[in-house]
């Protein structure tokens, strides 16, 4: 989970309370070091918009339990969903969020997405927040994250 500048000491109801009426974004790889940060490299999977209240009671695993207006959306991209945005009504970015098999926060009903296809969340999770630290380097911009899976513990770019 890759919180917002806005929301970096928010708790985690207070999260959830700013979803409702929100959306919850999938996109393709190339997730952004945060949600203060603009999308360039990911295309728009197939997208979900939260109830009022964006959730309900959480599950006895711990499980979020969102509610959605639809349980299930039509996709509107094609390949392999990584990532989330969840965002506010009013679009204001609160959250990243990981997609996929493993551990990750959204599991989906199926591995990808096919255009006009329809695609749902099976479960999702906040796991917790992840920190993420600049270092240069000679090979790139290197950016280091306090998550414990070690494939996801850096990233370079040049």
């Amino acid at each position: 989970m890759r919180l917002a500048e806005a929301f970096a000491s928010a708790t985690l109801d207070d999260v959830k309370a700013a979803l409702d009426g929100g959306k919850l974004v999938l996109y393709s790889t190339g997730r952004p070091i945060g949600p203060d940060h603009k999308i360039t490299r990911s295309e728009v999977m197939a997208t979900f918009t939260f109830q009022s209240p964006a959730f309900g009671p959480d599950g006895a695993d711990g499980a979020a339990a969102p509610l959605f207006a639809e349980p299930s959306v039509i996709a509107t991209g094609i390949g392999t969903p990584g990532w989330a945005r969840l965002s506010k009504a009013d679009g204001t970015p609160v959250v990243d969020l990981s997609v996929g098999p493993g551990n990750t926060e959204i599991k989906l009903a199926s591995v990808s997405a096919t255009k006009d296809f329809p695609i749902a969340i099976t479960a999702l999770k906040f796991l917790a927040a992840e920190s993420v630290e600049w270092n240069k380097t000679e090979f790139g911009h290197a950016f280091m994250t306090n998550h414990e899976n070690p494939f996801r513990k850096v990233s370079v770019r040049g």
